[in-house]
């Protein structure tokens, strides 16, 4: 509203009042002297009292100049008042002031045009830029909402933070002081919004710093359930807001059989937004003191980070049973990611220790990226192409054992067990690439596939099996070069019958330096070449059937391809194939073999049937069976190599295995898979998988059970039978009870286990658990710990763990 549109009727607040006043005014400052000339000249054009012209003109001009269209300012209110003995205007009535990102809303909103005050009284709420929502009976506050007093106040954050004081002061715009103050956290719009918190921090003074971005509390007492758990006479954190902070960060305790007891204190280091640093130390009444550096850096193309820890062991006896037993013990860890492009990117995960068991027995402390796989990387990918080089070695934390008498080494090799880590490899590189042709070529999709893998190991992996010798890892230096071209095109009848033929052809170049001599069966040339072509046929013919409720599909399906016999069987190594899972996933696999240094020969064909059938709404069941048959040629699968894996893969016989799966799922929470191997002759279980996980009620469970014969072949003389579980119930709405088993039905014993008990809302967390371990290779019969977790949100977590050997 500007001055030449104010008509010549003026009124004041004691003599007349106008309903229902909406205006909006323009100052540099919400409710400085000028916002308030403003707001009395906007007073001033309601119709009312008669003063003279001139009178008005002065005053208009006046106010008018004072007026600054910078910022806009919008008054609504039920009424109006001026009173110009006293200066102040008035507005009462559902008053809401909006200036710039501020909202003022009250009952009663009195502006002090003499003090450059605003009084705001009866459910005052005042919505700051931030986010922050301010409740209070009354408040006092200078003119541009900058500074204040408040009596009765609720500050509400975004982050789901409160304050509640009797009063509090704000001076300078950042610092408020809230006097007989509570500090707690509230619940989301999702939850009751009436539900107590379990927590609060309750001070004599709490002084927020916005600026610094501190809440300092001074005589605190944390409180849980209305009652004071611990005193706290001063206790200072950052902001909620605040992501990284400088600082000490919540202690953990810690406490073992071999380490004593212990609490790791944090330190953070927040130096600069594109890097920081956390150090840890760790004082144990038996071990000394632990010490760890986490250094973390951000740069323009990608991130890296640093993670060292060790200490100089007080008592290093306490571990004479594994490589433990030494003075000082340590590890140091890197990680990196950097993108090149966008398309390419290369990095690192790298880690060194002292001694195999470190990061178990000191399992309390988390050392960033540290494992037993350290590995260099790049990898590139576009729609068609992709490129994978990686570089691996190898850290075991199995120590070195003595075997059972019927896994005899070969006279003239390392006994089994002993010099573990020698006979772990170093893989310089392992290259793989695969490439998708976008053009169809001869009326079919081709791709290619390559691989190269080099590789060192310093000893040789023997064992001797029932007479016969047979080699896990061989001395030397190795590398191969693989190449593979795949062809494939479909094709549907007008009966619906589906074809596939195919062709691959694969192509290995083997260099071999080095290597072990004792190993009579390798070939004794350096450079070996060899090719497998192949064509094929798949065969598919759906038949859909339709009922009332559903749909069922069954689908036979057939498979052969002609190959000729593989070469060199047994006379180069074999690293990445010795693995032989066959099974009702790989029963339509061209090449049934796991990695490049095996390719399967001989003509073979595999036949299956799949059915599946679907319920409207309800349920999904899906099957398969099938096995496979070696037709002519060399049966790669009986013919063993250095290892010999393959002799019990199921394969091995003119006619396989048979081989089946079904799956259930109920699309509510519930599903069942199971997979299983049977005899070619006797339909005895070979192998076999049973999962279900379900959701019931407040049950969520998981339960798998699986079976492998033994494998006389490979030393396993007795079958294999687990049962492994793990389940969580919620007891009520916050409570839960979790734990898990593994369980060894052959030998009748727990091989792991373990239960707990957790409670977890928007602002606490506390969980509880015992765990119990026997399957580790350190001289100890079983290994059991400890591990309590708590924490606050918005003031940190805190930890106690503990381990027991026996």
């Amino acid at each position: 509203m500007s001055s030449a549109e104010l008509p010549d009727m003026v009124t004041t607040s004691a003599s007349r009042v106008r309903a229902g006043v909406s205006l909006r005014v323009r100052c540099s400052a919400l409710l400085r002297g000028t916002a308030l000339a403003g707001l009395a000249l906007a007073v001033l054009g309601v119709s009312g009292a008669v003063v003279s012209s001139r009178a008005q003109s002065g005053l208009t001009d006046q106010l008018a100049g004072q007026v600054d269209p910078a910022e806009p300012l919008l008054l609504e209110a039920n009424e109006l008042r001026y009173d110009f003995d006293r200066d102040i205007i008035s507005a009462v009535g559902n008053v809401q002031i909006y200036y710039g990102d501020n909202t003022v809303e009250a009952d009663r909103v009195d502006f002090d045009r003499r003090q450059n005050r605003l009084r705001a009284t009866g459910n005052v709420r005042l919505t700051e830029p931030g986010g922050n929502v301010v409740r209070a009976a009354s408040m006092d506050l200078s003119d541009d909402l900058r500074d204040g007093f408040a009596a009765q106040l609720q500050l509400d954050t975004p982050q789901r933070t409160r304050f509640l004081a009797e009063s509090a002061k704000r001076e300078a715009g950042n610092r408020t002081t809230f006097n007989n103050g509570v500090y707690t956290v509230y619940t989301s719009p999702r939850n009751p919004p009436d539900k107590p918190p379990l927590w609060r921090i309750r001070a004599q003074t709490i002084v927020h710093n916005q600026e610094e971005k501190t809440i300092e509390f001074e005589k605190a007492s944390l409180e849980f359930f209305g009652r004071s758990l611990a005193y706290l006479p001063y206790l200072s954190m950052p902001d909620p807001s605040v992501r990284r902070k400088s600082g000490l960060l919540t202690p953990s305790a810690v406490f073992g059989d071999r380490v004593g007891a212990g609490v790791r204190i944090p330190y953070y280091f927040a130096l600069d937004p594109s890097y920081d640093l956390l150090v840890t130390a760790t004082p144990l009444t038996k071990q000394g003191v632990l010490g760890q550096v986490d250094w973390r850096q951000k740069l323009i193309d990608g991130s890296y980070s640093i993670h060292a820890g060790g200490l100089f062991q007080a008592q290093p006896g306490e571990y004479s049973t594994s490589s433990g037993n030494r003075r000082f013990r340590g590890v140091i860890a890197s990680q990196g990611d950097f993108f090149i492009n966008d398309r390419w990117k290369w990095g690192w995960d790298l880690s060194w220790r002292t001694d195999r068991a470190f990061l178990n027995d000191y399992s309390f402390a988390k050392f960033g990226n540290a494992s037993d796989v350290s590995q260099l990387y790049m990898t590139g990918q576009s729609e068609r192409n992709r490129f994978d080089m990686r570089a691996y070695a190898f850290r075991i934390s199995q120590e070195d054992y003595s075997a059972a008498p019927a896994l005899n080494s070969p006279n003239g090799f390392l006994p089994v067990g002993s010099m573990l880590q020698d006979k772990q490899p170093f893989v310089h590189p392992v290259v793989d690439w695969n490439y998708i042709f976008e053009d169809p070529v001869a009326g079919g999709e081709l791709s290619l596939t390559g691989n190269l893998t080099s590789l060192t190991r310093q000893r040789t992996d023997a064992i001797s099996i029932g007479g016969v010798d047979r080699f896990r890892g061989i001395e030397g230096t190795f590398t191969r070069t693989s190449l593979r071209a795949d062809w494939r095109s479909t094709i549907t009848d007008p009966l619906g019958q589906v074809f596939t033929p195919f062709a691959y052809v694969k192509g290995d170049l083997y260099f071999l330096a080095s290597q072990d001599r004792n190993v009579n069966s390798l070939t004794g040339e350096s450079v070996v070449g060899r090719i497998m072509p192949a064509i094929g046929l798949d065969y598919r013919f759906p038949f859909i059937g339709t009922f009332e409720g559903g749909n069922q599909i069954i689908e036979p399906v057939a498979q052969i391809i002609v190959r000729p016999n593989e070469g060199r069987i047994g006379e180069l190594p074999n690293d990445d194939a010795q693995s032989i899972v066959f099974d009702s996933t790989t029963l339509f696999e061209y090449d049934k073999f796991s990695g490049f240094d095996r390719s399967e020969g001989g003509t073979r064909a595999n036949v299956g049937l799949k059915y599946s059938v679907q319920f409207d709404d309800l349920f999904n069941v899906s099957a398969l069976f099938g096995r496979s048959f070696h037709l002519a040629g060399t049966n790669s699968y009986r013919t063993p190599d250095i290892l010999g894996a393959t002799t019990s893969s199921g394969l091995e016989t003119g006619s396989s295995d048979y081989v089946g799966s079904v799956y259930l799922d109920t699309f509510q929470g519930f599903r069942l898979g199971a997979q299983g191997r049977f005899d070619g002759k006797s339909l005895a279980m070979r192998r076999g998988q049973v999962e279900a996980t379900g959701i019931y009620g407040p049950v969520t469970g998981n339960l798998a059970y699986a079976y492998l014969s033994s494998q006389p072949a490979l030393g396993i003389t007795t079958p294999r039978e687990e049962i492994i579980g793990s389940a969580s119930l919620r007891l009520q709405e916050n409570w839960r009870l979790f734990g898990s088993m593994r369980y060894d039905l052959q030998r009748k014993n727990t091989v792991r286990d373990s239960l707990g008990i957790g409670y977890d809302d928007e602002g606490f967390s506390m969980s509880f658990a015992y765990a119990e371990d026997r399957s580790r290779n350190n001289g100890q019969t079983t290994d059991r710990m400890f591990f309590f977790r708590f924490g606050l949100r918005t003031i940190g977590d805190t930890e106690f763990s503990s381990s027991a050997d026996n």
